[in-house]
């Protein structure tokens, strides 16, 4: 076995490994003056840039956390590698070829299981990449070709063909030297009965690389209607790959994310390859996982993400409910980028690649230039389920939209919105709106634990969480009065996605005696973010009602929300009397008239149950 890498070798892999270009594969470096370049530190979270690099001395240091050393040491950190494989792993980025001290030119064959797997996957990459070319392949280029991608294109982004067969790929990699042990354990193939079977066969493939430009996984897409599995298929968490910490496309965007100052957040691979083609080369995206935190960190590292600088993230979603909610999911994660975030959706509902199919290049450059402040559209969105007509519709808007206002931690850029969400209900009162505003986020600072009791600003709020309470707890109580409620008497947004759970399920015509079972099935229709927990929030937290009165409590609680759809109701006649002259148009106004007596007949006698409690 080969012996310990040769010094003069080290000596020159440090010499030809510029530490400024290794680290700037991982992080953005801006010049800091005097020689030294600074950008966000990759070993801790931070807000301000504190790593410093000295490219005249080949060293860097952090003094947020104290991390420093020279570029192996760098490789060391950032790659989770003994001090061996990071010179190895630079040598051959250098192109060098080391000698070690007992004689031999290769590197050691058992030289680190993270520099085996990556060569595993480049050489899978090739041969899927070969595979494209064969004629059981057409239908992967048939896919491509309706999508607008020509062959140069697949080139680019390395797509390939996995053959419907069960080994090809495993005996292919064993024929270059990989072990059973080493395919498996990097996710490209199964332990089968008899060895190894593929893990992808008959689908598209596109490599997943890192920032670095290895391959650490693959995304496949389903083509063959034999095919049982799911639409699309992703190497499962290995030694190089985690889902939650890669973003297709960023070896290709990582330089113009920091050129330009932005990052364009899509949704599939097909729409990174469009964006890219179309002149959006900023465009990443997860690969089969939400948007979050650890993705979070790699952009923030790139767009040098800090209170100085101003980049921009644009989140780009397709134009239906669902790409509406996903969009409001990542509203959730904005304030966790100091940089402004965006969002960009195409009302007809097409995604970047059907898109730039269908209406060509300049439309997806157009998509993302016709972006809106995200904290825009979650505002706006929200305000929008309700009817700005009147002045109960004006208030439960308002109430919906202002714990998201209440959360922008910016006090300018708050108040800012408050002032625009003043204009946008037609209030033309920013004291009164700003107020409100303030009275959530005192409530919210207040109640890190126990957001159900503390949430609510007045007491229609309260009812609402209290029937709910009910509808999980103790749904027959309410039967059908519950399920024949307006929609919109939910106000609240954690109430409007408890409502949805409860429809989704069947309303509580389903509920039966209720109990577990009726809070399993709940549970099964929690697709929204965060549903599970609210689910879980109203199953457990206690009914403000006195043991034995839970039945008149119930009614109580119903009448007062049945209240809110009568109060609508008058609203809207008196609306429509104000504009009637009652000479003129005596019997219309008379019709009304009595319209409008019944109703505050029926609003008396809600309120008088409703009193009961």
């Amino acid at each position: 076995m080969a012996g310990r890498i040769r010094d003069v070798d080290i000596a020159l892999v440090r010499e030809r490994s510029p530490i400024a270009d290794v680290i700037g594969e991982h992080i953005q470096l801006r010049n800091a003056g005097g020689g030294n370049l600074k950008g966000l530190c990759p070993f801790h979270d931070e807000k301000s840039p504190s790593f410093n690099v000295t490219p005249e001395r080949g060293m860097y240091f952090c003094f947020g956390c104290s991390e420093g050393g020279d570029v192996i040491t760098f490789v060391e950190k950032i790659e989770h590698l003994p001090f061996s494989e990071a010179v190895e792993r630079l040598a051959q980025r250098a192109g060098i070829q080391l000698q070690f001290e007992q004689g031999g030119y290769a590197p050691r064959r058992d030289h680190g299981e993270r520099a085996r797997l990556i060569e595993a996957h480049r050489a899978a990459a090739e041969f899927y990449a070969d595979k494209l070319l064969a004629p059981d392949a057409a239908p992967g280029r048939r896919f491509l070709s309706e999508r607008g991608f020509e062959r140069a294109d697949a080139e680019t982004f390395g797509v390939g063909y996995a053959p419907n067969e069960w080994e090809a790929l495993a005996r292919h990699l064993m024929g270059r030297g990989f072990t059973a042990d080493e395919i498996v354990k990097g996710g490209l193939a199964k332990q089968g009965r008899r060895g190894p079977i593929d893990r992808f066969r008959g689908r598209l493939i596109w490599p997943i690389r890192d920032a670095t430009g290895d391959v650490i996984g693959f995304g496949a897409r389903k083509l063959l209607d034999s095919d049982d599995g799911p639409k699309y298929l992703n190497t499962p968490d290995s030694p190089l790959y985690k889902k939650s910490q890669v973003l297709y496309g960023i070896d290709l965007a990582k330089r113009e994310i920091s050129k330009r100052a932005q990052a364009v957040i899509v949704e599939g691979y097909t729409d990174v390859m469009a964006c890219h083609l179309a002149g959006v080369p900023t465009a990443v995206a997860t690969c089969g996982t939400s948007f979050g935190e650890e993705h979070i960190k790699i952009l923030r590292r790139f767009l040098l993400d800090q209170a100085e600088f101003r980049g921009e993230v644009v989140f780009t979603f397709d134009g239906d409910a669902a790409g509406q909610k996903a969009a409001l999911r990542a509203f959730a994660d904005e304030q966790k980028f100091v940089t402004q975030t965006y969002v960009a959706i195409q009302a007809d509902g097409l995604d970047p690649c059907d898109l730039r199919v269908k209406q060509g290049d300049a439309a997806v450059r157009d998509l993302i230039a016709s972006r809106e402040p995200l904290f825009q559209f979650a505002i706006r969105s929200t305000i929008a389920r309700y009817d700005l007509r009147s002045n109960e519709g004006k208030i439960a808007a308002l109430d919906a939209a202002a714990p998201i206002v209440a959360a922008i931690k910016d006090p300018g850029l708050r108040k800012r919105y408050a002032i625009d969400l003043d204009r946008w209900l037609g209030f033309m009162d920013e004291r009164f709106v700003i107020q409100r505003i303030g009275d959530v986020a005192r409530a919210q600072q207040g109640r890190p634990q126990r957001t159900a009791r503390l949430a609510p600003v007045d007491p229609h709020v309260r009812v609402e969480a209290e029937l709910l309470k009910l509808a999980v707890q103790r749904p027959a109580l309410l039967g059908p009065r519950f399920d024949a409620l307006d929609p919109q008497a939910f106000t609240a947004p954690d109430h409007v996605v408890l409502h949805h759970v409860l429809t989704a399920a069947g309303g509580l015509a389903a509920a039966g005696h209720g109990g577990r079972e009726w809070v399993d099935l709940l549970l099964t229709h929690s697709h929204e973010e965060g549903a599970r927990a609210l689910v879980t929030r109203f199953a457990v937290e206690a009914i403000q009602v006195e043991p034995g009165a839970e039945e008149r409590y119930a009614g109580a609680m119903l009448a007062a929300l049945e209240a809110v759809a009568v109060d609508r109701a008058i609203a809207q006649v008196k609306s429509r009397m104000q504009r009637l002259n009652p000479v003129d148009e005596q019997q219309d106004y008379n019709k009304l008239f009595g319209e409008l007596v019944a109703l505050e007949q029926q609003r008396r006698v809600l309120r008088d149950r409703a009193a009961g409690s």
